[in-house]
């Protein structure tokens, strides 16, 4: 991993000619599969998560808000599905997921992860080792306001500017979006 994902939990995940649909691109709910699958990589297979015991049972996909940037095409390069943690609740973390191929990023993800109790399939507190594990993928700003002391004011950090990486709202019809960390 290099220093600017520093912040990033980053899995490379290849295209599958199986993942393509009729108009010749990487179909929609594929997408969605490298977002899921990139999230229980962080959640479940991370060595930390692993050697901690960090999500005991498991945890709920709330929500995904999703962008599709670009067209994706299968080819022989690996993605590179990047996840940071924008926000951490008293029982979710937010996280933002880009799926990549250098230079190009063709998914944005935000999504709702929540912590699960076992025994009543609802949701529950993250313990402490689960937001330090978190807080690790958050910009300082965040990582300080997240892991602050419970039921103490904190002031927010300031929010990010709009970051540049073109085709938003006002940009060349031309521009390309470029694969980058979302936090660090």
């Amino acid at each position: 991993m290099s220093a600017v994902y520093a912040r990033a939990h980053v899995l490379s995940c290849p295209t599958r000619w199986s993942d393509v649909d009729e108009n010749g691109h990487i179909n929609n709910a594929r997408l969605v599969g490298y977002i899921q699958e990139g999230i229980y990589d962080l959640f479940c297979h991370h060595a930390t998560a692993v050697r901690e015991s960090l999500f005991p049972s498991g945890f709920i996909i709330a929500r995904h808000e999703i962008d599709y940037l670009e067209q994706l095409h299968h080819g022989p390069d690996p993605l590179s599905v990047r996840l940071t943690v924008e926000r951490l609740g008293r029982s979710s973390a937010q996280v933002e997921v880009n799926v990549c191929r250098e230079p190009l990023t063709f998914m944005r993800a935000r999504t709702v992860v929540v912590a699960r109790d076992r025994e009543t399939g609802r949701s529950r507190k993250l313990s402490e080792n689960e937001r330090r594990f978190l807080s690790a993928y958050m910009t300082d700003t965040a990582r300080g306001d997240a892991l602050a002391v419970p039921g103490q004011a904190t002031v927010p950090g300031p929010r990010l500017a709009a970051r540049s990486g073109g085709g938003g709202v006002g940009s060349p019809r031309g521009a390309r979006r470029r694969c980058r960390a979302s936090a660090g």
